[in-house]
């Protein structure tokens, strides 16, 4: 049951269906569904089991594309807005924020000082806070705006690392599309044809535009907000 959870289901199993859309559409018009028999079945179990195979498979790739973008930080996404150099919280708060995580680190937080020195070693401290806060804002009921933040993240890491993906099926389809317009010699079965093929050509332009490193890194960033946010709820 846990892949039906809200994380999973919105995080994991709505980009494998956004990413298999065409393909799904298409398989829709190829199954002749006005009767219910072991064909029909057959196809809907598999259906589901793909969906179910295809979402473990944006998390891995979602994972792969997100230590790519933040190698600096084994991997993970961490608050850059902890930094001094960073605006998005105002000083007096980022500067309780730090004093506080520090103390439960027990390590010093950086000044601005020695971020300049050795940002590298500025970030990793951001990002060992970063790990201990997300260890204690587990509780989606009493951090719900900080999970709804952690879930537009998950979506929008697991799509661009599921484009590769899609793109390829977006491919696939419109080559299945054109073969079967060959054989095609009824009016619906053509217009439904080219339906499915203006789907997929505009499902490949929302991939290419809309799932970018852009996206993902924004809401990375909101994310990393909202979790140094948390320390308001966190603090005594």
């Amino acid at each position: 049951m846990e892949f039906f959870d809200s994380y999973s289901r919105r995080a994991r199993l709505f980009p494998a269906v956004i990413g298999a859309a065409p393909a799904l559409a298409l398989a829709s018009i190829a199954i002749p569904w006005n009767q219910l028999g072991a064909p029909q079945v057959i196809v809907g179990l598999g259906i589901a089991v793909l969906l179910f195979s295809f979402a473990d498979i944006a998390r891995r790739f979602g994972l792969r594309a997100e230590r790519a973008m933040f190698a600096g930080t084994g991997g993970r996404p961490f608050p850059t807005v902890l930094r001094h150099r960073d605006r998005t919280i105002d000083r007096v708060s980022k500067v309780k924020y730090q004093a506080f995580l520090a103390g439960k680190l027990g390590e010093h937080a950086p000044t601005q000082a020695d971020e300049e020195f050795n940002p590298a070693a500025a970030d990793s401290f951001y990002s060992r806070c970063g790990n201990w806060l997300r260890e204690r804002t587990r509780d989606k009921a009493g951090f719900r705006v900080l999970f709804e933040e952690n879930v537009t993240y998950g979506f929008r890491r697991n799509l661009y690392g599921l484009k590769p993906f899609g793109l390829f099926i977006n491919f696939a389809v419109v080559l299945a599309c054109f073969w079967f317009l060959l054989m095609a010699n009824d009016g619906h079965t053509i217009w439904t044809l080219v339906g499915v093929l203006v789907f997929a050509v505009l499902h490949a332009l929302y991939l290419l535009f809309a799932a970018t490193k852009k996206s993902v890194l924004d809401a990375s960033n909101q994310y990393g907000r909202q979790l140094v946010l948390a320390c308001e709820s966190l603090m005594p």
